[in-house]
This record gives C-alpha cells, sequence and structure tokens, in this order.
C-alpha cells in the first residue's frame, strides 16, 4: 500500500512499504520532472517486486515548482536539492515502519547530482547509490567523500552523459560501476531499455542493502 506523507518544507512523498522489507529507496528525479515521473514510478514498482520499500518525492514545493518553471534556475540548484533528499533521508528515521531500514539513494539526471551530494553527507546511513542518465558531476568536490557503493548506469547513445560517468568514475572512492545500456538514450525511451534499468538498479540495491 502507498501513502503520502508530508517532508519539511513543505514537500510531498509516496511512501510504499513490501511485506518484510529490509531497506527504502528514495528517488531523486531529474530537472523539470516530478515524483509522477512514469520512468521513476516504474523502477520503483520492479524495486518493490524485489522486497524494496520506497519513497519519490517532490524536491521542491508548488509554489517553488511554479517559480521553476518560469526560470529554469531551482532545479539545478544541486545544493538545494541534496538538502530536501536529506530532509526526507531525516523524516525516515522518525517514522516507526521505517526507522530500522537501510536506505539507498536512486537519483536521474540532475537528481543523481544532489543524490550523490546527499549522500557524502550521510556516510553512516546510505548504503547504496544508482544513478540513471545522471549529472554526478553537478555534486563537485562532494564526489570524493561518497563512501556507499555507486552504480552509474548511462545509455550507449548518450555520448555526453557517458563521458560525464566515466570521469565520475573516477572520482568515486567506494565500490562502483558503470554500465552501459545497448542502444538506449538519454530518457530510456527505446523498447525494452528502462527495464534494463530497472533491473540493474534491483539487483545492485539488493546486493547492498538486503
Amino acid at each position: 500500500m502507498t501513502r503520502a506523507i508530508s517532508i519539511p518544507p513543505g514537500l510531498t512523498g509516496d511512501l510504499t512499504i513490501p511485506t518484510e522489507a529490509q531497506s527504502v529507496v528514495l528517488f531523486a528525479h531529474g530537472s523539470g520532472s516530478s515524483r509522477l515521473s512514469p520512468r521513476n514510478r516504474y523502477v520503483a514498482q520492479v524495486l518493490q517486486r524485489a522486497g524494496l520499500a520506497t519513497l519519490l518525492i517532490d524536491l521542491l514545493t508548488p509554489e517553488e515548482e511554479r517559480l521553476d518553471q518560469a526560470t529554469a534556475h531551482l532545479r539545478f540548484d544541486i545544493g538545494l536539492l541534496a538538502e530536501r533528499l536529506l530532509s526526507a533521508t531525516d523524516r525516515l528515521q522518525f517514522e516507526s515502519q521505517t526507522r530500522p531500514l537501510r536506505i539507498g539513494y536512486f537519483g536521474a539526471s540532475t537528481g543523481a547530482g544532489a543524490a550523490l551530494m546527499a549522500a557524502a553527507s550521510r556516510v553512516e546511513l546510505i548504503g547504496a547509490v544508482v544513478s540513471r542518465g545522471g549529472r554526478p558531476d553537478l555534486a563537485g568536490d562532494a564526489l570524493a567523500e561518497v563512501k556507499a557503493p555507486v552504480l552509474l548506469i548511462a545509455g550507449s547513445n548518450d555520448d555526453a552523459v557517458i563521458k560525464i560517468n566515466q570521469a565520475a568514475l573516477e572520482q568515486l572512492p567506494g565500490e562502483k560501476k558503470l554500465e552501459i545500456v545497448p542502444g538506449a538514450s538519454h530518457l530510456f525511451e527505446e523498447p525494452g531499455t528502462l527495464e534494463q534499468v530497472a533491473d540493474l538498479a534491483a539487483n545492485w540495491f539488493t546486493s547492498h542493502l538486503i
């Protein structure tokens, strides 16, 4: 069952906890997206079938969303987005159902930068990170502070993002891996490619969080 939870400062999240879940994955969506992203919701469903709880959140308040639609500035404020992700992480520590669960992050596009920056701030809590078509470079110097195992996923047709992820891989100090999905572009819209992303993410999280 999925239920809505409130996260300071006025954010909304959709929390789903399968029976006997041992871990929870927080989703950080990409620029211009939201917790209603069909791609992230599909991945979340695959993770839920694998026994993982999921929390899909809006990283901006409704007022900020309206401002961002006009200016597109907040979606690239990685520090702000990382703070919001940390707020959601702390919120889980106050939920009786989620307090015992190990925590992972799934970040897409710019959300991957926020997820990695947040993971560097909560090294004792975050057990794994997965990036889909991500911009890990946006985490800046925080990349070198990430202790959690990190899986970077890029599409074979997304040359610019592949180069960015290859460079980030060199900066990450812990367990890390770059997976290239054949025939996929940045949004993994080609048949079967998002399914591969979901399977890779599920395997990474179940290996490191369960």
